[in-house]
Formats: C-alpha cells, sequence, structure tokens
C-alpha cells in the first residue's frame, strides 16, 4: 500500500473509530498460540490507529474441545471458527483473527475477511524427540514414528520417506511437544514453522520441509482477519493490515481448494509465488498412502500496485475474502488460476483420488 493511500485508510478509520469512542473487541481462540497470533495484529493496529481502544476476548472453539479424534474425522468444516464466528455474529466481538488455513473457502453469510497480514514462511517444520536431536527424516531408523494428524503430511511423506511409520497426534502447539518430549509415542513430529517461529521456537526445528518434500495446506503461515460485511468501519480498519502479495497467492491457493471441494478430509497441497508480476500456482492431490497423486502448475499476470478504490467493486468478495485496494483484476485473476488449476487436474482423474481418499478416510 503506497504511504499516501495508507494515510488516507489510517485517517479515514481512525476519524470513524474515535468519533464513535468505540471499544474494539478482538476474538480469539484460547490457545497460547492463537493469542500470540492475536496480540501480533493487535500490535499491528495499535501502530497504525495509536487512538483506537482494542480488547481481546479470548474463547474456546469445537476443536479445542475434541482431542481424542483426527481432525480429517470429525467431518467439521468450522472447527476451530465456529464459536467465533457466532461471537462475531451476535456482536460480542467487532473482529476475529484466525490462522487462515482454519478458515473455510465458503464463510458463512454476513462475514468477510477483510484483511491478511504479510504471510510468515508456509513450510512444515520437522521437531524431533530429545534424544534423535540434530536428525532429519531421512536420519530416523527403520520404522520409526512420525506425529500428524494431517492426511495431506502424511501422504507427502509416507511417499517420499517410506521408511516411516505416520500416527494421529492432536492437541494444540504446546500439547504436541509435550506429548513429543515426555514420552516415547513419537521420534518426531511435523507442525507449521509459522507457529514454531511465532512462539519464538524455532531453535525446536530439525528440518524445514522444502516443497520438494513436502507442500503446504492452502493459506498455511497466513493470518486472517474476519469482519462482518455490514460494519464498513472496521472493514475499513483491518484493510490496512492486508499484504497484496499475500492476499493474491491465498485468494489463488483458496480456490484451488475450493473447486476441488477439498478440506481437511483429503489430501491437497499447494505452492506458490509470484515473482515478476506472473503468480505461479502448483496444485497437487494424493491418495492417502500417498502412492497416487496430480500435480501440475499454472501461471498468470498480476499487478501488487495498491490503487484507489472504485466503489463498483470494492466490497467484491474472492473466496469469501475482500481486499480494499488491491487491484481487482489481480484478484480475480488469482481466483480464476486457482480454479483454472483445479479443472485442470479434475480433467486428469483428480477427483477419483479425492473420491477413494475420502472413502478410506471415512472408514478408518
Amino acid at each position: 500500500m503506497s504511504e499516501d493511500t495508507a494515510n488516507g485508510v489510517r485517517n479515514s478509520a481512525s476519524h470513524n473509530v474515535k468519533e464513535n469512542s468505540r471499544i474494539i473487541r478482538v476474538g480469539t481462540r484460547k490457545s497460547q498460540l492463537a493469542q500470540t497470533q492475536t496480540g501480533s495484529v493487535v500490535n499491528m493496529l495499535k501502530e497504525q490507529y495509536p487512538h483506537a481502544q482494542l480488547e481481546v476476548v479470548a474463547m474456546t472453539t469445537t476443536g479445542d474441545k475434541i482431542l481424542d479424534t483426527a481432525l480429517s474425522k470429525i467431518g467439521e468444516k468450522s472447527l476451530f471458527t465456529k464459536e467465533l464466528e457466532t461471537a462475531l455474529e451476535k456482536n460480542e466481538v467487532d473482529l476475529v483473527v484466525h490462522s487462515l488455513k482454519d478458515l473455510p473457502t465458503t464463510l458463512p453469510p454476513g462475514f468477510t475477511v477483510g484483511a491478511i497480514c504479510k504471510r510468515e514462511i508456509p513450510y512444515d517444520a520437522v521437531v524431533v524427540h530429545p534424544s534423535n536431536a540434530g536428525k532429519t527424516l531421512d536420519m530416523l531408523a527403520e520404522r520409526s514414528v512420525i506425529g500428524t494428524s494431517s492426511l495431506r503430511r502424511a501422504a507427502q511423506l509416507k511417499r517420499r520417506f517410506p521408511h516411516l511409520a505416520f500416527k494421529d497426534i492432536r492437541g494444540n502447539l504446546n500439547t504436541r511437544l509435550k506429548k513429543l518430549d515426555e514420552k516415547d509415542d513419537f521420534s518426531a513430529i511435523v507442525l507449521a514453522a509459522a507457529g514454531l517461529r511465532r512462539m519464538g521456537w524455532e531453535n525446536r526445528i530439525s528440518q524445514i520441509l522444502e516443497p520438494e518434500d513436502c507442500m503446504y495446506a492452502v493459506s498455511q503461515g497466513a493470518l486472517g482477519v474476519e469482519v462482518r460485511v455490514n460494519d464498513p468501519d472496521i472493514l475499513e480498519m483491518v484493510s490496512a493490515l492486508n499484504d497484496t502479495e499475500t492476499v493474491l497467492r491465498c485468494i489463488a491457493e483458496r480456490s484451488f481448494m475450493k473447486q476441488l471441494e477439498g478440506g481437511c478430509s483429503v489430501p491437497i497441497a499447494v505452492h506458490s509465488v509470484i515473482n515478476e508480476n506472473q503468480l505461479y500456482l502448483t496444485g497437487a492431490v494424493y491418495s492417502l498412502d500417498g502412492s497416487d497423486s496430480l500435480k501440475d502448475t499454472m501461471q498468470t499476470s498480476v499487478s501488487t500496485q495498491t490503487q484507489d478504490e472504485d466503489c463498483s467493486v470494492a466490497d467484491v468478495q474472492h473466496v469469501g475474502i475482500t481486499a480494499k485496494r488491491i487491484p481487482h483484476n489481480s484478484q480475480a485473476a488469482a481466483e480464476k488460476l486457482g480454479m483454472d488449476l483445479a479443472n485442470l487436474l479434475l480433467s486428469k482423474g483428480a477427483k477419483d483420488i479425492l473420491t477413494v481418499a475420502r472413502q478410506l478416510n471415512d472408514s478408518r
């Protein structure tokens, strides 16, 4: 966002917020990571709007309560968001901070993602048991057990590291690290590197998994700010946090998943990059054991320059995202890229792979 445009956004939103003497309530999950992430968003808002009064409201979600079942088996699309969205609907909070990968590609009516902050690295990370300090996955002994509740990670890693075994592990970041360290059930676990870095726990990372080994989840590493569509002051306010490249990449990734009708119950993975105004999206689908897969890459032209609002398209949503002042044509191109790549894989048989994966997962 250009400095003049950013100043205009800040002045307009700051004026409205200050004039209303409004306390802005920010919803979040209760986990330490969620509150740390929300704290970073609150700090960014305070930098933009020094006079704003911000109050954090933490709550427990369904996904936080159900800890004895793999995420892919629960079947609820809004595991980590439903209670937060209920509070948003009831005006108990004014905005909600999410890990964007937790948000379904179709949001309930009346809600939108009003901002996506600059992405942390989206890759997965390997954290080993203390007895395996310094080792990477290819160095672990035959049949070593790796903990992950992600079908996407397990499918790719079974294919790449066939000598390893994989087992579900649930719980928040702290809980999973405790299960790894205090028992001998797992030789290592696989987590999103972004969470570890945000918590300041980079020293636990033994290996970063590059896309050649394990492509990441849709929107992994990005924080999304969900707001009510009918609250223009808050939508305007949070729009100052948008990072153009992150927004365009996440629109493409979410569009890819939506067209495939994917979720956490099927193994879908992506990798995206913007280079010289070209957005490249690689997407893949896998069987549960990783033996069958389809993968391809497509690209489209985008502009990462911010622009003044065109009122006719200012509030158009792209896969649940309303990104003000980011070129509408680029957002539309990113969304089309995701759809086109999904359709390419579907034309090659992706639906059959995903249908079998979903049926096998349901029968486990």
